[in-house]
């Protein structure tokens, strides 16, 4: 893990803090910034997220997922967990946090909104870092590579139908022309342009061409994240200066469902005889969320001052030290794991 990935709760820590001060010293430039939009997709925004998404889905090879019949468990168990479970429980845990127990305590005109925000969250799986966490828990390489190239896939076409039926599921107005342009700018384009850019670049000059753009531009993906976050909190300052509780409390549904999700995903892998080396990654990926498409996207659907997007921000803060702390329990667990009475050694 690089060093800006290794400290990215801090970095994004000193991004909320930058952001509310750019908001109070300079609401006149703010106020600039969130009026350059065209058909409600802020440009500035726009151009920032392409940053942080396309490096991700250049790393991306399709032709791996013609080995997916080698870890067919694996991948069985986490497309069931990304697809058919985790939309859906952070859906629930949404309503039954943020809509019941903690109302109290949320601005009243935003219940709405923080829901939605959680809901597309967790509607589509990370495409990044799961690589990260692959390699901590000495994950199987190929496998992780073919299932995120699978869920990339996947993505395309399930994106929008799982966020408007769980958004109208909670009686929230769904702006399917919004949600289609979103699918369409943040992934749709960002696939193809990535793929064109990597196909190229492999028959010009090679892997070690693809290697060296990626290096180039990794660090250009994450300041753009943290620009991005900037942004988003220079909108958001008042609201988080006057209920600072509130990002708390929107962390206690996100956790609840990477724990969950990601303990399901182990325990159906040792039930299902699956060797450790997937069962870690699989935990890992069923529980990630793709932060940067849910950033723009809630960006896209309700605003930059909207709730949405202070809720997906909020799954960025607690991103990293979550995920290490499942790989912690997934490295700490493998004696217990290998002793399933179906689990398959190690090759």
């Amino acid at each position: 893990m690089g060093f800006f990935e290794k400290y990215l709760t801090i970095w994004v820590a000193l991004c909320i803090v930058a952001g509310i001060a750019l908001g109070y010293l300079f609401p006149g430039l703010v106020g600039v910034v969130a009026g350059a939009e065209i058909a409600r997709v802020n440009l500035p925004v726009a151009v920032l997220i392409w940053l942080m998404i396309v490096p991700m889905l250049l790393k991306v090879d399709f032709a791996s997922m013609a080995k997916i019949g080698s870890y067919w468990r694996g991948i069985g168990v986490t497309l069931f967990i990304n697809w058919a479970i985790k939309p859906f429980s952070m859906a629930l845990l949404g309503w039954l946090f943020v809509g019941w127990l903690f109302r109290p305590f949320l601005p009243a005109e935003q219940i709405e909104s923080y829901i939605a925000g959680l809901i597309i969250l967790a509607a589509a799986p990370c495409t990044a870092m799961v690589f990260v966490w692959s390699a901590l828990t000495r994950g199987e390489p190929n496998f992780t590579l073919s299932q995120v190239a699978l869920n990339d896939a996947i993505m395309v076409v399930a994106f929008a139908p799982i966020v408007g039926l769980l958004l109208g599921l909670s009686a929230i107005t769904v702006p399917w022309d919004t949600l289609v342009l979103s699918v369409v700018l943040y992934i749709v384009l960002p696939v193809t342009v990535a793929q064109a850019v990597r196909a190229r670049l492999l028959s010009t000059g090679g892997r070690a061409a693809l290697d060296r753009l990626l290096a180039r531009m990794q660090p250009l993906s994450l300041l753009a994240l943290l620009a991005t976050l900037i942004l988003l909190f220079a909108f958001q300052g008042g609201q988080i200066v006057a209920q600072p509780a509130v990002i708390a409390l929107l962390a206690v549904p996100i956790l609840f469902q990477v724990y969950l999700n990601s303990g399901l995903a182990y325990l159906l892998n040792r039930l299902s005889g699956e060797r450790h080396c997937v069962a870690g990654p699989s935990a890992l990926i069923g529980a990630s969320n793709f932060f940067e498409l849910a950033v723009a996207a809630a960006i896209a659907l309700f605003g930059l001052e909207s709730g949405a997007a202070l809720a997906t921000v909020v799954g960025v803060l607690v991103e990293v030290p979550v995920m290490l702390s499942v790989v912690w329990i997934v490295n700490r667990s493998k004696g217990w794991y290998e002793r399933g009475p179906r689990v398959r050694p190690e090759r």
